[in-house]
């Protein structure tokens, strides 16, 4: 049995499967914009990169904002099951972080920025949670508990803080500090 084998040598025209003369160069198109399908290739024109977005003060206000909603949440969270929840304490510092890493985009200090406010929204969180507590408790409005005793609400949170209330601080802030820089990409 015999095999084909390539000729020999080497081809003709340089190359037999080119459709024009090997001793002349291609022409260019004339006409046709850069970037645009032109004859012979069927590929889609190149997008422009998009634009670095690096707005710190945005990101800063959209951080804070997002950290006086989720405190308020995590407040009510604690305030109707009496416990402090590891789970709500990450929602806290996603939020912070995504807000202020898709709005401020790529700033080096956006992810310290969230870092602050994510933890102290969990602290307004706990305050917000000891205030509904201690209202109900005393058969008064929350707004009294909150606005006139609000040394009294801080003495009740240092007298309920143990370890895993500063392990909460740690989780918002990691959480934060991560959902910033990822989101800012």
């Amino acid at each position: 049995m015999s095999q084909s084998t390539p000729p020999s040598g080497p081809p003709v025209d340089s190359n037999p499967y080119a459709g024009e003369p090997a001793d002349q160069p291609p022409v260019p198109q004339q006409g046709v914009p850069q970037g645009a399908s032109q004859p012979g290739f069927p590929v889609a024109p190149v997008a422009p990169a998009a634009p670095v977005r690096s707005n710190f003060a945005l990101g800063a206000v959209a951080a804070l904002g997002a950290g006086v909603v989720s405190a308020v949440l995590y407040g009510l969270v604690i305030g109707l099951t009496k416990h402090e929840i590891g789970y709500a304490a990450v929602g806290v510092g996603f939020l912070v972080g995504i807000a202020a890493g898709r709005v401020g985009g790529r700033s080096q200090t956006l992810p310290v920025v969230s870092v602050i406010v994510s933890v102290a929204s969990v602290y307004l969180g706990q305050l917000i949670g000891e205030a509904m507590i201690g209202a109900k408790e005393l058969g008064v409005g929350f707004s009294e508990v909150f606005f006139d005793h609000f040394d009294v609400v801080q003495e009740a949170w240092k007298a309920n803080a143990d370890p895993l209330t500063f392990v909460f601080f740690a989780i918002a802030a990691y959480v934060a500090f991560q959902g910033t820089r990822k989101a800012g990409l």
